[in-house]
């Protein structure tokens, strides 16, 4: 005999009030693309893995193109260093020599992409794993940075091997994969012009295929609560041109600054809106998208 808890009629009110309530949001996103950067924390835990999974399964079951790009710089760190493979960092970019971009490619295209898309079809979906390699998806070229001595005041070139930043997005292979019913993921691996793979910071491949697609919405998805006042309150809703102000005066600072920057190009280049999300709260993506106050920072286009 199977004995099932009974959920009283207060819980089940709520539910349904729950649903009711994100009808509108539902019927207002239904054919729209949302391009999710997921990493951090949502991505190393088993549980909120498997929460994101089946939210993105959530979103497109109501009729949303849910394109997922991904990370993994903590699992290509733990598989450099098991092979014994020495990495440096400028400026919170992984410095990548030819042996290590093999292995980034390796771990990205691999595992990990392989990872979500199994996650993403235990839930429910149909996942198809590529990487900014395939179908000519992403072309790259050299990041070219800059730093200055502190003791001459002179410019130099920094080296950084194979990080690559994208030259042009192919949305072809992405608009087939969805117009398929299915659900692309993305590893940010980029080809350059002479057939080197290039790795791609997560963040940036997110927001240039946003870009690409003038997806509706590029979530982000992060450690972070999004952005924060200098009294650490969540700033809910912002517009790009409120931007420039926090930025002069050091309320965004640090690891948010590229992170905005991402969700500011995106946005000049038709992306409607762009949020900043907490990937540990369970079901942020669909608190975030089918509720009246969300959980993040959203930026608007102005």
């Amino acid at each position: 005999m199977e004995i099932k808890a009974v959920k009283t009629p207060a819980l089940l009110h709520r539910t349904a009030k729950t649903v009711s309530e994100a009808l509108p949001y539902i019927q207002r996103f239904a054919g729209k693309t949302f391009v999710i950067k997921y990493g951090g924390h949502a991505m190393g835990d088993e549980r909120a893995a498997e929460s994101f999974a089946r939210d993105v399964v959530i979103l497109k079951t109501v009729g949303v193109n849910p394109v997922v790009v991904h990370g993994g710089g903590p699992q290509i760190g733990a598989m450099l260093e098991r092979l014994k493979i020495q990495s440096s960092f400028i400026d919170g970019l992984r410095v990548t020599d030819l042996a290590t971009v093999e292995i980034v490619e390796m771990v990205l295209s691999g595992s990990i992409n392989k990872q979500i898309v199994t996650a993403l079809n235990k839930q429910g979906g149909t996942a198809i794993g590529i990487s900014g390699k395939d179908g000519g998806l992403i072309k790259a070229e050299q990041l070219k940075r800059t730093k200055k001595d502190p003791d001459s005041n002179i410019e130099r070139v920094l080296d950084l091997g194979f990080v690559g930043e994208p030259t042009n997005i192919d949305p072809l292979p992405i608009i087939n994969i969805m117009n398929a019913g299915m659900i692309p993921v993305i590893a940010p691996i980029g080809m350059g012009p002479n057939g080197e793979t290039y790795n791609i910071n997560a963040d940036t491949a997110a927001g240039a295929i946003a870009a690409a697609l003038k997806a509706d919405k590029l979530l982000m998805l992060t450690d972070v609560p999004g952005i924060l006042t200098k009294k650490k309150e969540l700033i809910s809703e912002i517009d790009a041109s409120e931007i420039g102000a926090l930025l002069a005066d050091g309320t965004i600072h640090g690891g948010m600054i590229p992170k905005v920057e991402t969700c500011i190009d995106a946005l000049r280049s038709g992306v409607s809106a762009a949020h900043i999300l907490d990937g540990r709260i369970p079901h942020v993506l669909l608190i975030e998208t089918f509720t009246a106050g969300g959980v993040s920072t959203m930026i608007r286009a102005d």
